[in-house]
């Protein structure tokens, strides 16, 4: 097994301790000329973990990252992988009203 550079272990350490499928979590590193790039895979149900609200769990990994990587001179940068299709339904929404539940609301507002 390749060598685990201290950002790749610090993301690896960080997003298991977050996500409830510690197990899916994989970390990839590669570096040219722009600097270290450290892609991050999970499970999709984890997503919203890792993205947190508005964005800012994900900020702050970030925000982390670029100060690990100026203790050892080089620019890290995330890329979070979204899984295939996209974002999906989230369960907990409430499901889209249909004509009838409009019409019914719209007659008892009538009385």
């Amino acid at each position: 097994m390749a060598e685990k550079h201290h950002d790749q272990q610090f993301l690896d350490y960080v997003v298991r301790s977050i996500v409830d499928h510690a197990d899916d979590v994989s970390v990839d590193r590669k570096v040219d000329e722009m600097g270290v790039l450290l892609t991050l895979k999970v499970n999709p149900e984890d997503m919203g973990q890792i993205i947190g609200r508005n964005g800012g769990t994900a900020k702050s990994i970030r925000t982390l990252l670029r100060i690990v990587g100026m203790r050892n001179n080089a620019r890290v940068n995330l890329k979070i992988d979204e899984p295939e299709g996209g974002r999906g339904p989230r369960p907990d929404r409430m499901r889209a009203a249909s004509s009838q539940d409009v019409e019914s609301v719209v007659d008892e507002l009538k009385l």
